[in-house]
């Protein structure tokens, strides 16, 4: 099919209004932040798709989808365009971007039921705006907030920065409407709890639009006391000290809303007013007021049983304004993109695990050595560190973050430093019997690591793509490794 045979098709679902074929936007579409300095230098190296588009109901992504299934397009499922991991980057060229943005309706707000429901184009701060006007919180709040959407924060099985209290995406999500390949659109009942065989709604959570398009989602709601929030923060002797109270505060059952630790270098550029070159350790406790008392002398506790690591206390005023400005808006991803036309320098790349609590640890040392004593360009590093911002009962999370001066041309950046980089840190965590994604996904440039990630329950994965999407066309190489993809993994 040729381009020409394609608009035609797509004309006779949709109106000329919802397809987008400007030369700028398709560029832009071709990837997401995971590529950002190549972006920003116009040398990307793979293909533009052949249209965006926009659907206004689940039945035109259904006709969209049957016409995309019928004739082998590859489709992109889009929401708010912040993913890391290349999930929205497109490595085929026949291609479509189905894009969330008209499906933008804030569905209902039930405060009675406490639940809300919302299309998969409804940015999460928007809702978050109007359920604040009630007193109320989605209790979801990952950094891109501002600009995330509801279909792809489930989709990409994401978190928010007060998961220890309100879990991730998928404890939130109560039910949902996707669209399958073969046009099926599936809704899945808003209800409490049930037990008719295996949790359907996983199938959709975390799919990363590699089985459905997510059309509508309906999320829990809580009820929001802004005057109780409770903020600490200590330097420590080191980041397995950090853990080691994390856990203590975890088993005793209280949640606070955020528990973190951070290491000397990755604290330096979160705290630079406070931190003295030490390790960090933070936590924020709320909700009622008597939870809040509670979590608060649970915190406190376990700092006092762990006092010969506690080096010196900071002044909560200066934690509560860190997490007063930790969000990123769209002029923040803006003007880093702009920033990336003229500084040869990479801030801010990440990649998360998780383990349990005794092989965390292990990992987060195992890492730093082998990238300290391995990587070829270890001169370049500006910073290597990470920071432990999600936790549980039996274990929590460890961002590994590292920065680094780019001396090569930008189209080599990803195969020079971010993926010799990546690769250290996903072998060492698979080899203690962690996991290699906790919240980012797979995308594309973890996907030669999916099989290792799941051993012999790969099976049910792969199965699921059979099933699901026979003929390939969703996000091919997202999740899925693809051998003809192989050669833009660089």
């Amino acid at each position: 099919m040729n381009k020409n045979e394609l608009l035609e098709g797509l004309l006779s679902i949709l109106t000329v209004e919802q397809i987008n074929t400007k030369e700028a936007d398709l560029y832009d579409a071709s990837a997401d932040r995971y590529k950002k300095y190549a972006k920003a230098r116009k040398v990307l190296d793979v293909p533009m798709p052949m249209a965006i588009v926009y659907p206004n109901s689940a039945e035109e992504v259904s006709k969209l989808l049957m016409f995309c299934n019928e004739n082998l397009i590859n489709v992109i499922a889009r929401g708010g365009k912040t993913a890391t991991e290349g999930g929205l980057e497109n490595w085929k060229e026949l291609t479509i971007v189905i894009d969330a943005e008209n499906l933008n309706k804030i569905i209902k707000i039930d405060d009675y039921n406490m639940q809300a429901t919302a299309q998969a184009g409804v940015r999460l701060q928007e809702l978050e705006d109007e359920l604040r006007k009630i007193g109320y919180t989605t209790g979801h709040s990952p950094q891109s907030k501002p600009v995330a959407k509801m279909g792809g924060l489930v989709a990409t099985r994401s978190i928010g920065q007060f998961s220890t209290l309100y879990g991730g995406i998928e404890d939130m999500v109560v039910g949902l409407e996707c669209v399958f390949p073969n046009g099926h659109i599936s809704r899945i009942k808003n209800v409490s709890r049930r037990a008719g065989g295996p949790d359907i709604r996983h199938i959709a959570i975390g799919n990363e639009g590699t089985l459905c398009y997510i059309t509508e989602v309906t999320v829990k709601i809580f009820k929001y006391f802004p005057e109780n929030h409770k903020f600490y923060g200590y330097l420590i002797k080191d980041v397995e000290m950090g853990i080691n109270i994390l856990r203590e505060v975890m088993v005793n059952g209280y949640r606070p809303s955020v528990a973190r630790t951070y290491s000397e270098e990755d604290a330096r550029q979160h705290f630079y007013h406070f931190h003295k070159d030490k390790c960090v350790l933070i936590f924020m406790a709320e909700g009622n007021k008597e939870t809040v008392e509670a979590t608060c002398r649970g915190i406190e506790q376990a700092v006092e049983r762990f006092k010969d690591g506690i080096l010196e206390y900071v002044d909560s005023k200066h934690i509560e304004s860190w997490f007063n400005h930790l969000n990123w808006s769209q002029k923040d991803i803006d003007d880093e993109f702009e920033g990336m036309l003229e500084k040869d320098y990479h801030a801010g790349f990440t990649t998360e695990i998780s383990a349990d609590w005794e092989t965390i640890p292990k990992i987060y040392d195992s890492v730093i050595n082998r990238v300290r004593s391995e990587f070829e360009r270890a001169d370049d590093l500006t910073m290597l560190g990470g920071h432990s911002s999600h936790s549980y009962i039996n274990g929590t999370n460890m961002y590994f973050v590292y920065n680094y001066n780019i001396n090569c041309d930008p189209e080599d950046e990803m195969r020079i430093y971010h993926h010799p980089l990546q690769r250290i840190i996903v072998e060492e965590t698979l080899k203690f019997g962690g996991s290699m994604c906790h919240h980012h996904g797979i995308g594309k440039f973890r996907n030669e690591w999916t099989k290792d990630e799941h051993g012999s329950a790969y099976f049910m994965l792969e199965k699921l793509k059979e099933v699901f999407d026979p003929n390939g066309i969703m996000n091919f190489g997202t999740i899925y490794f693809q051998e003809e993809g192989a050669k833009y993994q660089k």
